[in-house]
């Protein structure tokens, strides 16, 4: 590919007149690469993008972000809207305590700090002690804590963390008392649990990747290890394994009482099967306690021998069994919270009580139970919005958990689950005048008939003129609902006359297993229908108008966008796909993309899922001659779950065909991922530029 990097001209010339200039992108390379599915070709100019670690890939994102950064410099009020958002960040943010041992532990940000911290408190009014400090593992806050957990005794502190954004996770373990970082070093381990038992604890981990090829290869044979502390991880005993079976995940978790090892397997993101070993008799071998794949089981604990099971087996919204230990044959389980109109999200045992978070019109309700399943109570909430980080011991009635909605920041309650009192244990402060604005939430009609819920948040006092600049923003799959939740980076947006709406598309988990299979497979077009439904909706109502909206969407969302700006580019003026699945044909073929296969098929199972991905997949779905929406593609160089070739070939696609003169950029973060992880500064900068570029090509002038 070396020969490919002298052919990068025409860098970008940026007039100061954005509404009339033209960029000059670099020039992509193109190659005679031509795919054969089922008797079709398909051509894959930009397949050499696909190498992210080669030197003309590097070259051809150092060309990208040039001509992007010279466009975001230029928009006059983005550094006063970098200043408004660092100041809007600069707050304590907590996350809800958990109990271990008597001391409770938290995480805290002093406001921008890239990382936040492990802290730990005797009491809840004892003086807080740093325990653990992510800040210090990189100069530039890119080593992110990816987990932490505790062994039973609370001796030790294993700890997780992921570097520059990536999957790939590194185990460590602290001695909590004298706070060294003992010997032991865990290596190429992807989003595992640590699951204490006695002097060490179990973990997945990947055999080790094939250098250069870390972030793109696809991952195979995930195994299940035993860590002893101390000993070097070649030492680690080998619990479970499937050499059949290439592309199953397994995940190790163990009950309270560290009695019973669970393998959840997995082949997809829906589904799994359920192995169970009794750990007080280590010679007995592991028994199937619920088959792959067709249903999804998730053990709350263990309870006096009985063991309590979320499950949508027979129920897809979800259903809370009870399984004797010495009788767990899946016809004898007993059902003690049935399947209701609402989703069953959560289940939390606490001090004797049944802590249950439903899930009604993609907002939360929290309801006691007792051990029978007799309701007991409802848990008030503020208002409607969202519960997230609901904890607690199942010995001690003290429990935790984080409101939050559109217009609520982040609330944290102390619940006493005997008496069914919450208190705020922590309270955001932030310099916004929250009652300025408002939520309402609305159904609009789908193509199809089906009725959709959305949430519009705006200034109080609007008018519906059409003449407001609006965000649209979605996401609909893998059964992930869009619950409210507060975000400082809307602010400006809405100070500035902005409203941001959130559509709850199928494919998404709001209305359970039956809502989320309506926007699979062959019925994709079902959420990208429900998305441009949303978007006529809002402009006949008045809220917007096509030359003020924005669309804006991540991973999955990514694809919605995508899909969305091909398939009516007429209907919006501005598009963000950030980290999208764009290339709906190779998806499987990198890292862990082959588990997408229960949402979205496979290019190669049959001719007519071929057809139906590629009708649909934004890449193949660039015409020449059409005219697109002003777009910014944003992705970072690390992200190995939804790998950055997808946004390199989109983009290249897009400046090549896009017939208009409106900005086609793609912006890539270095030293970044999918997204989780990412520093504070970092965050400022990608928020400062999405809503510079998002502002800029709406026609807004802002303020700050």
């Amino acid at each position: 590919m070396k020969h490919l990097i002298s052919i990068f001209i025409g860098m970008s010339f940026i007039s100061s007149c954005f509404s009339q200039s033209k960029i000059n992108y670099p020039k992509t390379a193109k190659e005679n690469v031509i795919d054969t599915y089922f008797g079709v070709e398909v051509k894959e100019p930009y397949r050499w993008l696909e190498n992210d670690t080669s030197a003309a890939t590097s070259a051809w994102v150092k060309e990208q972000n040039t001509v992007t950064k010279d466009y975001l410099s230029q928009i006059p009020f983005r550094n006063d809207l970098k200043k408004r958002l660092t100041a809007l960040n600069n707050y304590a943010k907590y996350t809800s305590p958990f109990k271990k041992n008597g001391r409770y532990y938290y995480y805290k940000n002093n406001g921008l700090q890239n990382q936040s911290a492990l802290y730990c408190q005797k009491s809840l009014t004892a003086e807080p002690e740093l325990l653990l400090d992510p800040n210090t593992f990189s100069t530039d806050g890119t080593v992110a804590l990816a987990n932490t957990a505790f062994s039973k005794d609370g001796k030790y502190l294993g700890y997780a963390i992921a570097r520059s954004g990536s999957d790939w996770n590194e185990i460590f373990v602290m001695d909590v008392e004298t706070r060294q970082l003992l010997s032991d070093h865990i290596q190429w381990s992807k989003s595992s649990e640590i699951s204490w038992q006695g002097n060490g604890f179990y973990y997945s981990a990947y055999d080790a990747p094939v250098a250069g090829k870390e972030f793109s290869n696809k991952n195979e044979f995930e195994k299940v290890y035993y860590h002893s502390i101390g000993e070097n991880q070649s030492q680690d005993k080998l619990i479970y394994e499937d050499k059949e079976h290439a592309l199953r995940e397994c995940y190790a978790s163990l009950t309270d009482d560290e009695k019973y090892l669970f393998i959840s397997i997995t082949e997809t993101t829906t589904g799994n099967g359920l192995l169970m070993k009794d750990l007080t008799n280590p010679s007995t071998p592991f028994s199937e306690l619920a088959p792959g794949f067709d249903n999804d089981y998730s053990v709350i604990d263990n309870v006096n021998g009985k063991l309590y099971i979320l499950t949508n087996w027979k129920a897809p919204k979800n259903r809370l069994m009870e399984v004797d230990i010495t009788n767990t044959a899946r016809e004898n389980w007993k059902e003690i919270i049935p399947e209701t109109e609402n989703v069953l999200e959560h289940v939390a045992i606490v001090g004797g009580k049944i802590i249950a978070q439903y899930m009604k019109d993609a907002t939360n309700h929290l309801y006691g139970f007792d051990l029978s399943g007799k309701k007991l109570y409802e848990v008030q909430l503020p208002t409607l919005g969202s519960v997230t980080n609901l904890n607690g011991d199942k010995k001690d009635v003290e429990a935790f958990y984080v409101f939050t909605s559109y217009t609520f920041p982040p609330t944290i309650y102390t619940l006493n689950a005997d008496k069914n009192t919450s208190t705020i244990f922590h309270k955001t402060e932030i310099s916004f005048n929250l009652n300025a604005y408002q939520s309402e939430q609305v159904f609009y009609t789908s193509k199809d008939g089906t009725k959709v819920p959305m949430t519009i948040t705006y200034k109080k006092g609007l008018k519906k003129n059409g003449k407001n600049p609006l965000l649209l923003y979605g996401y609909g799959g893998f059964n992930i609902s869009l619950n409210p939740t507060f975000n400082v980076s809307r602010i400006p947006f809405l100070e500035n006359g902005g409203i941001y709406v959130v559509a709850n598309l199928r494919g998404g988990g709001e209305y359970g297993e039956a809502w989320h299979m309506a926007g699979t497979k062959m019925k994709k077009q079902n959420v990208f229908d429900d998305f441009i439904a949303a978007a006529e909706y809002l402009i006949a109502k008045g809220y917007t108008s096509k030359s003020k909206l924005a669309i804006d969407g991540g991973s999955n969302g990514g694809l919605l966008v995508g899909a969305c700006l091909t398939q009516r580019p007429d209907l919006y003026a501005v598009a963000i796909p950030e980290v999208g699945v764009l290339d709906m044909l190779r998806y499987h073929l990198f890292t862990i993309g082959w588990s997408w296969t229960s949402d979205y098929g496979n290019s190669g199972e049959s001719k007519e899922m071929f057809d139906y991905l590629k009708g649909y997949s934004p890449l193949h779905n660039v015409k020449a001659g059409v005219k697109y929406p002003a777009t910014m593609v944003m992705t970072g160089d690390h992200d190995d779950r939804v790998v950055p070739a997808h946004s390199f070939k989109f983009a290249a696609t897009l400046q090549d065909k896009n017939a208009d003169n409106k900005p086609t950029l793609i912006r890539i973060d270095s030293k970044a991922g999918h997204g989780a992880g990412k520093p504070v500064g970092k965050l400022i900068d990608a928020q400062a530029d999405m809503w510079s570029f998002v502002m800029q090509n709406l026609g807004m002038k802002p303020v700050f």
